[in-house]
């Protein structure tokens, strides 16, 4: 046996209580008393559950909109769909077809007389629960793009400045997002050998770029923390100023950088080869190498002046006529270490360790 459909018309805005019709009330502000309000009219109703006129049940009152009709009901008790119910002389019922399967039809009613619309269901279906419940609800695989172009096609106005925040917080996120090794390797397969790639100032946190060719590319204030470059070719890139902290640089190729001012802060840079045989010093002036390691690196002739190693990892590393005048060596590791005519002028060796050195400290240009 079916329960009885209870029906409501409510009103919102400060409607004047004298001048409502029967069955009509005044919508409540919060859910309690949205609640209490019905109970007051259906004495021993209990669990109410609330429905549209097309038999769409609402989980909340915030989707009830001024001056709608609300069927309710006890919950566990059958429910015979509103619609059914509703008189068959009722106007404003529009019966749509939304299609686009390429259905053919010669005119525009189907032939069950709907209304005909060559339009994209998937993206009309949030559009019509906009206007069942007044809340913008969509499936996370659904393009808002699509949904807005349906919104302006059917002149759905209001949801429009929605949909375009919900883009342009989209867009947002997507610019602010570091770009991932795929993005890299499609700008390299459309760039020309002879052209200098510029990446300055671009977010390249953590990207996988190892064993890539990026020779020649500028770096310049580019975040690239955390990024895995083992095996990259960096050769003749500008990395100034770049923030490459906590990086992996092992085995990568380093000639001619020019990496003025760089934080390379914990990066591991084991046997990187620095040293160009046609003679382009690797300038890493003012770096910042704290607590990095450097093992077995070939560093000849590299330009390390006021550089901050304190704490690196510099063992059995190739410094041969390297410049690390003024550098911070504070506790830096040199053990191993080949520094025949290196520029050590200045240079902080508090605490340094110099075992088995290949060539004697005072070889070095340690005052000159």
């Amino acid at each position: 046996m079916s329960a009885k459909i209870r029906k409501i018309k409510l009103l919102k805005n400060g409607v004047d209580p004298k001048g409502v019709q029967p069955e009509t009330i005044i919508m409540p502000e919060s859910s309690e008393d949205f609640y209490n309000t019905i109970k007051s009219l259906s004495p021993g109703i209990s669990n109410i559950r609330l429905f549209l006129e097309d038999a769409t049940e609402l989980n909340s009152i915030d989707f009830i909109r001024n001056n709608d009709t609300i069927y309710y009901a006890s919950d566990g008790e059958e429910f015979v769909e509103p619609k059914l119910n509703l008189p068959t002389d009722n106007n404003e019922w529009v019966t749509l077809n939304i299609d686009d399967n390429n259905l053919f039809c010669p005119s525009s009613r189907d032939k069950n007389g709907a209304y005909l619309i060559d339009r994209s269901p998937k993206y009309f279906e949030p559009i019509l629960n906009y206007l069942r419940c007044g809340q913008l609800l969509y499936d996370k695989h659904i393009n808002p793009e699509g949904i807005l172009a349906e919104a302006r096609f059917f002149g759905i106005e209001s949801i429009v400045p929605m949909l375009e925040s919900i883009l342009n917080d989209t867009r947002e996120s997507r610019d602010q997002a570091p770009l991932t090794r795929r993005d890299v390797v499609d700008t390299l397969i459309r760039s020309s050998t002879s052209e200098t790639l510029r990446f300055q100032g671009v977010n390249l946190a953590g990207a996988d770029l190892s064993k890539l060719d990026l020779r020649s590319i500028n770096f310049k204030y580019a975040n690239m923390q955390r990024c895995n470059l083992t095996g990259a070719n960096l050769s003749w890139c500008c990395l100034e100023r770049a923030d490459l902290s906590h990086a992996i640089l092992d085995n990568a190729q380093l000639l001619g950088v020019r990496g003025l001012r760089a934080i390379m802060e914990g990066a591991s840079m084991k046997n990187c080869n620095f040293k160009d045989p046609a003679g382009i010093r690797t300038n890493l002036e003012g770096v910042n190498l704290k607590g990095a390691c450097l093992e077995d690196s070939d560093m000849g002739s590299v330009n390390l002046r006021i550089a901050n190693c304190k704490n690196a990892n510099l063992k059995n590393c190739d410094l041969r006529a390297a410049v690390l005048a003024g550098a911070d060596l504070e506790n830096c590791d040199l053990s191993g270490s080949d520094l025949h005519e290196a520029n050590l002028r200045g240079a902080n060796l508090k605490d340094a360790a110099f075992e088995l050195m290949l060539t004697p400290l005072h070889m070095s240009q340690t005052i000159r």
